[in-house]
């Protein structure tokens, strides 16, 4: 009897992001030093080198990735864009060491860790190839009335 294959392959969750990246290896390279990624394979295309597709493991997520193919109408890096419109929310034990950490590593800060009125610890930034990560530590849970109250307490003040 044949043994059922789950939907869903292990390690995987039901949404697994997938980055278009120029230089892919390089990428990875980068993700194993800045955040501890694992290299699960990596599957190179046959007549151009580039990676058309490869996975690493964050944490107890899957990332998938492959350089980015814009000759085959589409597969573009946020370089290739000008930037991204999207952000990859991390969660992490310690968000200050990680922001040092991805920062030290060749990221760019754009938000230093705070404590956030949602109950996370909180930072940005970005990455060497564009892509935008948010790294959080969560230190409470806060019931949606007071997170609307702390979010109007914090959106009363000016800008820093």
């Amino acid at each position: 009897m044949a043994k059922r294959v789950s939907p869903i392959p292990e390690g995987c969750h039901s949404i697994t992001p997938y980055l278009s990246i120029r230089g892919a290896a390089q990428a990875i390279d980068f993700y194993q030093r800045a955040l501890g990624a694992v290299e699960l394979f990596r599957m190179p295309c046959p007549n151009t080198g580039k990676l058309m597709h490869a996975e690493i493991k964050i944490g107890d997520s899957i990332l998938m990735l492959s350089d980015e193919f814009p000759e085959m109408g589409g597969n573009r890096s946020p370089q290739s864009l000008g930037g991204s419109c999207v952000s990859i929310h991390l969660y992490v034990e310690d968000v200050d060491a990680s922001f040092q950490r991805l920062v030290a590593a060749g990221a760019k800060g754009d938000m230093p860790p705070a404590d956030m009125f949602w109950g996370d610890r909180f930072a940005k930034v970005t990455d060497p190839f564009g892509h935008t990560w948010g790294l959080a530590t969560h230190k409470e849970d806060v019931p949606p009335e007071e997170m609307a109250k702390r979010a109007a307490a914090a959106f009363a003040q000016p800008p820093k």
